[in-house]
């Protein structure tokens, strides 16, 4: 724990005391997290930090925002990406300008400017 102690106090402090760590050293401290066996809570105590403090740290490697090196013993998890769902396309508009609705035999033709619930009213009427 000595040389921990020695490292910490190289740590330049801000004016109101606190340590100001270079995002060099948050990114080491994040990627230590990752290796198999360790936790936030252990490599917190190691470098008297609050788990929190990591764990925020941690978010923002998530988010890109602190690039972390590449240490031994870090494994990452295969990503699988699956083709997106195919959108469906609304019906394109006839140039008629004419709606059928078709129930059975019946036909009742509607222009297109016809209200939704007025279309609505008719297949209901119709599915009777």
């Amino acid at each position: 724990m000595g040389a921990i102690s020695e490292f910490l106090a190289s740590v330049p402090r801000r004016a109101d005391g606190k340590r100001n760590w270079p995002p060099e050293l948050k990114a080491r401290i994040v990627a230590e997290t990752l290796l198999e066996g360790e936790t936030v809570k252990a490599v917190a105590r190691r470098y008297e930090l609050i788990p929190s403090t990591v764990s925020d740290w941690r978010r923002l490697a998530r988010q890109g925002k602190l690039v972390l090196p590449n240490l031994e013993g870090i494994d990452f998890v295969p990503l699988e990406i699956e083709a997106p769902a195919p959108v469906p396309q609304p019906f394109a508009v006839t140039s008629s300008g004419m709606i059928d609705v078709i129930k059975g035999d019946v036909t009742v033709r509607l222009d297109a400017a016809t209200p939704a619930t007025r279309i609505a009213e008719i297949a209901k009427a119709l599915s009777r």
